[in-house]
């Protein structure tokens, strides 16, 4: 692990620093999982575009099944919510697989931040995940490149603030519920450190005019956390205790 973060961050030496701000704050560091949501700042609220509904469903809350917090959905995204059934994703096969960034980041989970020059790499404890954002000024890979769960990053500074745009984010879900994004999926985050130093906080606005006739935006909020965050083992058997079947038993 320690290897793999040693060359990414030696990676990131290398590239041509030709955005980065020497002056921006510090957001390196491990940062607590967001338990709850908190009302999202008039001052970033302001920053959303026209037609954005704030959702409410930051840290371990949920929408049920039909709630969708405000965004309004194409015909083509309602027909599939409706033929969704939470049994689809808890099978051996999926029970694992991670699901896009635009999930993950508002999750229940702590996660790490590792500043270098030209790249900031956020890592997530939720399916060990890493994301790379980069600052050097490059754009956005050609609309051809392979479309990922973690997307393609670039980011800049506007003052204290690191501005985040991502495209290229493989179909996954919204809301997990059967509200899913498509592959044209468009997302913009904001982090600042709060006046205190000791919280992180960030807005996350999205748009998928192929699933959504609106916009959505979320307001996450985490805080100083300890120097370790814990490795996540999925096992897919959970799938098995859920359909109320019995797991195997592992070979002696």
């Amino acid at each position: 692990m320690r290897l793999a973060l040693a060359a990414l961050a030696a990676i990131a030496i290398t590239a041509p620093a030709l955005a980065e701000d020497a002056g921006h704050p510090d957001l390196s560091g491990y940062w607590n999982a967001p338990f709850r949501g908190y009302p999202m700042p008039d001052d970033l609220k302001a920053k959303l575009p026209p037609d954005t509904v704030v959702l409410e469903d930051t840290g371990a809350a949920e929408f049920p099944r039909g709630v969708y917090g405000g965004l309004k959905l194409t015909q083509k995204a309602l027909d599939r919510a409706r033929d969704w059934q939470p049994t689809d994703d808890m099978t051996i096969a999926r029970v694992c697989q991670p699901q896009s960034i635009m999930y993950t980041v508002q999750g229940p989970f702590p996660f790490q931040v590792i500043e270098a020059p030209g790249l900031i790499v956020f890592r997530y404890e939720y399916y060990d995940q890493y994301r790379l954002i980069y600052t050097d000024g490059r754009g956005h890979l050609p609309a051809a490149a392979p479309h990922t769960k973690m997307g393609d990053s670039i980011g800049h500074w506007e003052g204290d603030e690191l501005v985040i745009d991502t495209t290229h984010l493989a179909p996954s879900t919204i809301t997990n519920n059967g509200l899913d994004h498509s592959s044209e999926a468009h997302m913009v985050e904001r982090y600042r450190l709060a006046d205190d130093g000791k919280s992180l906080e960030a807005t996350q606005w999205f748009e998928d005019p192929e699933m959504l006739e609106n916009h959505g935006a979320r307001y996450i909020k985490w805080t100083r956390g300890s120097d370790y965050i814990y490795p996540y083992d999925c096992d897919p058997t959970f799938a098995l205790e859920y359909q109320g079947k019995d797991a195997p038993e592992a070979a002696g």
